[in-house]
């Protein structure tokens, strides 16, 4: 008798910065969310599908759990708690070369009240903990950890893993399958992502400049995209970088517009691998003051509603 297929939502949950999106990346083999060494560099749900011949893997990458300081946030904060509650299974990450600081106790101390609350209903059967960036400790450190961790009471399995070099990634996988529940396919086995064209371009530009500028830059960045043309060989893009002062918008532009030209480039060459087509990408850079307060403009950019990008 052949093992039944199982399919499900995997939430990848956690403080900020603790190497969510890359997780979901090494998974799908492919870039759905992007990464930067910055804190809530995530701001949306990101569905990223993983479909084999013995289950399909709905993976939901969320934003860092954080406090909330202005509308922007509590869109972000509302994201990561729905992502809580609708998963099948839940896949709690900590950085290992931080130990389980106070911000991972308050997602511990989350995670219990969402397991409590499940058991009278809808919500997460299983929590895994994925240790993750175990390449950069020492072995003896991480059994102390291992302790600590199995202490917390919630977590099925505690598992190190390193994202990015490719460790015990096989092994979190399988224990995330297992604890799926029977179900067929939802999605085409082609379908990876539930993402617009539009939305990737905003969010690679995003990346870009987070990777490029100074430490006070990047919260206070979006990315409009304000005109897509498709044509068979060619993409042409136009999108406007906000930012919320004069002095940010010097420093993306940079000594003549010499950041802004990096970039573009970096963006163009990462959109031109992901899409497939070479890329026309205009930028340019508008202060668009208190945006991450202002629930008009927090709509046009798409920070609305809970259940999508």
């Amino acid at each position: 008798m052949s093992a039944p297929h199982r399919s499900g939502f995997v939430g990848i949950v956690g403080r900020p910065n603790v190497g969510k999106s890359t997780i979901l990346n090494a998974y799908l083999g492919e870039k759905l969310a992007i990464v930067s060494p910055r804190p809530q560099t995530t701001r949306h749900r990101i569905l990223g599908v993983l479909t084999r011949p013995d289950a399909q893997i709905m993976f939901l990458d969320s934003p860092g759990l954080h406090e909330a300081q202005h509308a922007l946030g509590r869109y972000m904060l509302e994201v990561a708690k729905a992502v809580l509650e609708e998963a099948d299974v839940l896949v709690v990450v900590i950085d290992a070369t931080r130990g389980v600081t106070k911000d991972d106790e308050r997602v511990f101390a989350q995670l219990k009240r969402v397991l409590r609350e499940s058991q009278r209903g809808a919500g997460p059967r299983t929590a895994l903990l994925a240790i993750n960036k175990v390449d950069l400790v020492k072995k003896p450190k991480l059994l102390p950890l291992l302790e600590a961790c199995a202490k917390v009471g919630v977590f099925a399995e505690c598992i190190p893993v390193s994202a990015l070099k490719g460790e015990q990634m096989t092994v979190l996988l399988e224990r995330i399958i297992a604890a799926l529940p029977e179900g067929p396919q939802w999605y085409e086995p082609q379908q990876h992502t539930d993402q617009t064209t539009t939305q990737l371009i905003s969010e690679f530009i995003r990346e870009q400049v987070l990777l490029a500028t100074h430490e006070e830059v990047p919260h206070a960045i979006a990315v409009l995209v304000d005109r897509v043309t498709e044509q068979p060989r060619l993409i042409s893009i136009d999108a406007t970088i906000l930012v919320e002062r004069p002095g940010q918008k010097a420093i993306v532009i940079g000594r003549q517009g010499m950041m802004l030209k990096r970039i573009g480039q970096a963006a163009r060459q990462q959109l031109e691998r992901v899409l497939g087509r070479k890329i026309y990408l205009g930028l340019w850079v508008k202060v668009a003051e208190g945006w991450r307060s202002d629930e008009r403009m927090l709509k046009q950019l798409g920070y609305t509603g809970t259940s999508s990008s």
